[in-house]
């Protein structure tokens, strides 16, 4: 067994994109107007390292991981290359953005046609790597760990370089147990492993004794699973009702053996195989994609929402930019925020007012969503505008708006009358929503009524509040902004109104007019007022939107506000944290397109839903959740620099729901073993509304001294779990996949008594 190989896993052996980035070459770096530097790039021999050199002398040559890269975008698609390349270069651009806050890589090559086969090619090697299952990309890892100690690149592995290994894959064993492994697997006796010791070292190595009992307890033929055995493991272990003719298919998917296949039987292999897929993982397939009702009124789901999307950092002095809408839409984000102020030379720009924050121009946002609003999400996008502009500036952002959105901007209500009630996403897919301030009723739309002379609008409820900073105590119901007619008609189903009591807002307005909540009004009606308010958003949309005081761009829970039934809970999508977690979370099912539908018992007129004070009703579905922390594969190290640090991890589970249903409970921790820790905990949780609650799977590195290190986190909706014996699948705090790394545990969801 060689440790090589890399290239043939993602298939894509003598592939000629695969052979020019192997091979590498020039390529010149952007950082401004005068930095233009000419670099060699190359993908390193692992298929997930691109390697580049630099000219400093002390600093050894650097490059990125193919892991981190959120997406490769050809063309002058960034602010750097708009802003320091000119249009002449547009064929020879492109770009590598990463998914943390790194800055983004722009380069130019000589030609198109090799700036086109370098996106082509990182583009297959990325989408390799992710197509790779849990169990090839674990190969692939400890792989690409003996690699690295292998340090002579013989091929062959000494005691010292086999302790080295260990330590890299996250486990930390006496030196006694390693050379016991050592002399178990040196058959040769010639000091070295290699070939088919390496192969036996291996195979010891990542032997897993929970899972061979599992499959011991199933195997009733001839200590084989049968085609029966299985089934019988299915339907009773794993709760699912299969046929006969579904396991069948399971083994032609994944037996490896030629002979188990014929048999139709599945070995120890095959069903590890299995364990490893996605079948096995805890996240019902069934939710993967869009299995909602989408002709439901918009205002019957919750919507993806984000605030102050401009921002790539904090609300002070951070960067405004066009990079943060598209990294937003590519999470499925579906309401956007553009706080609009005049700019210089007649350009409206979006900035946080009043604050140090770097300035982008109105159009270029436009342009950007137009580009990116619909690329992982068909459904439609909200364009919440926070207008500070002069009636002059209005206009030009009218102009802006119809002009580069063109027919995708809705610019009238659907149908040829009055509407009383939301279009649903699916009519809407494609098409951008402006929410913002409307001079007359939308019935004007109707009835050609163009005489009202109404120029402008009370400002008290603008959701900004123009930002808390400068407010002063003079009486805010005398503030009024003068508002462009043109701008005025884009907003259709989005008008934004002042909120005073639910009673007044039933008895005065139109199921389009919306209000929006800061986040302390908004969770104190949802904590006194639940009933009234998951009533209220049965006609209407409600935006609720975190605190101006949170300067660093934190978040608020959104869970409550969720429980009664707000559509538009706005988060700091540049902010990773559980509470964007748990936005990750809700949005995970149903194609992750940014729409979820809402419980049937908070669309129901008749309902008497109230998260706080459960009575009986069709939302007390009480179940036990009977969950076994097993074990976890392959952690990563906390600390890169520390390569002999290992770590103590341990395991949280918690739950976030209605009131009643928020619990937390926690294993032990297992001290220096990251590789195959196994807990075999168990917890009972009692879950009396699971369509409203979230499980999350948080793994943490102890620590007696300070506050416990992530190592990896996955949250997902209650009722999108499945029972039976799961692979947890492991994010970092970004939300990016770890891929080798994951936790094994068993689930079982029962009705409560």
């Amino acid at each position: 067994m060689e440790l090589d190989g890399s290239v043939s896993r993602f298939g894509l052996d003598g592939d000629p994109d695969l052979q020019f980035l192997l091979k590498g070459g020039n390529l010149i770096k952007v950082k401004s107007r005068s930095w233009r530097k000419t670099r060699f790039f190359r993908l390193n021999d692992d298929c997930k390292t691109m390697w580049q050199q630099t000219s400093k002398t002390f600093k050894r040559d650097s490059g990125f991981s193919l892991e981190d890269v959120d997406f490769v975008r050809y063309g002058r698609q960034t602010e750097g290359l708009q802003k320091y390349t000119d249009l002449s270069f547009e064929d020879r651009c492109f770009s590598v953005v990463f998914k943390s806050r790194r800055k983004t890589v722009d380069l130019i090559a000589s030609s198109k046609e090799e700036a086109k086969q370098w996106v082509s090619g990182l583009e297959k090697v990325i989408t390799g790597m992710y197509n790779l299952n849990r169990l090839q990309n674990s190969e692939h890892w400890i792989y690409s760990c003996m690699r690295k100690a292998d340090k002579n690149s013989d091929n062959k592995m000494t005691l010292k370089e086999l302790k080295h290994f260990l330590r890299q894959i996250n486990i930390e064993v006496s030196d006694s147990y390693a050379e016991m492994l050592f002399q178990k697997c040196d058959t040769s006796m010639s000091g070295t492993l290699e070939g088919s010791e390496i192969k036996l070292f291996y195979d010891l190595l990542t032997y897993r004794k929970e899972v061979d009992m599992i499959y011991a307890k199933y195997a009733h033929t001839n200590g084989q699973m049968s085609s029966g055995d299985l089934l019988n493991f299915l339907q009773y272990e794993q709760r699912e009702p299969v046929s006969l003719e579904y396991v069948q298919k399971l083994i032609e998917k994944y037996e490896v053996d030629e002979t188990a296949k014929q048999n139709k039987y599945m070995s120890k292999d095959g069903f590890l195989m299995y364990l490893n897929h996605e079948e096995c993982s805890i996240f019902n397939p069934a939710h993967k994609g869009i299995y909602q009702d989408m002709h439901q009124p918009l205002n019957h789901y919750f919507i993806s929402s984000s605030h102050n999307t401009y921002l790539m950092g904090d609300q002070l002095k951070g960067a405004s930019s066009t990079e943060a809408y598209i990294k937003a839409l590519t999470k499925s984000c579906r309401c956007v925020e553009l706080d609009c102020w005049d700019g210089a030379n007649g350009e409206p720009v979006i900035y946080h007012g009043h604050t140090l924050t770097s300035k982008v121009l109105f159009k270029d946002v436009i342009k950007a969503l137009k580009e990116y609003a619909f690329k992982t999400s068909q459904y439609p996008v909200i364009l919440s505008l926070e207008n500070h502009c002069s009636v002059e500036q209005q206009k030009i952002m009218a102009y802006h708006l119809t002009s580069i959105l063109g027919s995708a901007l809705l610019t009238h209500p659907l149908g040829d009358q009055m509407p009383n009630t939301f279009p649903g996403p699916e009519e809407l897919k494609g098409r951008f929503l402006i929410k913002g301030k409307r001079l007359n009723k939308l019935d004007a739309a109707f009835n050609n009524n163009t005489t009202e002379d109404v120029d402008s609008v009370s400002e008290e409820d603008e959701a900004a509040e123009v930002k808390e900073a400068e407010q002063k105590p003079k009486d805010k119901s005398s503030k009024k902004i003068k508002l462009a007619k043109e701008l005025s008609d884009l907003v259709i189903y989005c008008k934004s109104v002042h909120f005073s009591t639910f009673e007044h807002s039933r008895d005065n307005h139109s199921f389009y007019e919306m209000a929006s909540f800061k986040e302390s009004k908004a969770m104190n009606l949802a904590e006194n007022s639940a009933t009234a308010f998951i009533h209220h958003n049965m006609d209407k949309l409600s935006r609720i939107y975190p605190a101006g005081s949170r300067t660093d761009s934190s978040n608020y829970n959104p869970v409550p506000l969720w429980n009664s039934g707000c559509q538009i809970v706005a988060l700091n999508f540049q902010t990773p944290c559980k509470e964007m977690d748990l936005n990750q979370a809700r949005f995970l099912p149903n194609g992750k397109c940014g729409y979820i539908l809402k419980p049937e018992f908070q669309r129901d007129p008749a309902s008497q839903f109230d998260p706080k004070n459960l009575s009986v009703g069709p939302w007390l579905q009480k179940k036990t959740l009977h969950l076994t922390i097993i074990s976890a594969q392959q952690l990563p190290k906390i600390n890169k620099d520390k390569q002999t640090s290992i770590v103590d991890p341990l395991v949280r589970v918690e739950i976030y729901g209605v009131p009643a249903d928020n619990a937390s409970k926690q294993t032990h921790h297992i001290d220096n073993n990251g590789f195959n820790p196994t807990w075999n905990t168990n917890f009972q949780f009692t879950v009396h509304v699971p369509e409203l609650a979230l499980v999350r799977f948080v793994v943490e590195d102890y620590d007696a001294a300070s506050h416990n290190d992530l190592v990896g986190l996955y949250t997902l909706p209650f009722t999108s779990m499945q029972n039976g014996y799961r692979h947890v699948p492991l994010l970092t705090k970004r939300g990016s996949l770890i891929p080798s790394a994951g936790l094994f545990v068993h689930i079982m969801a029962l009705d409560a008594e």
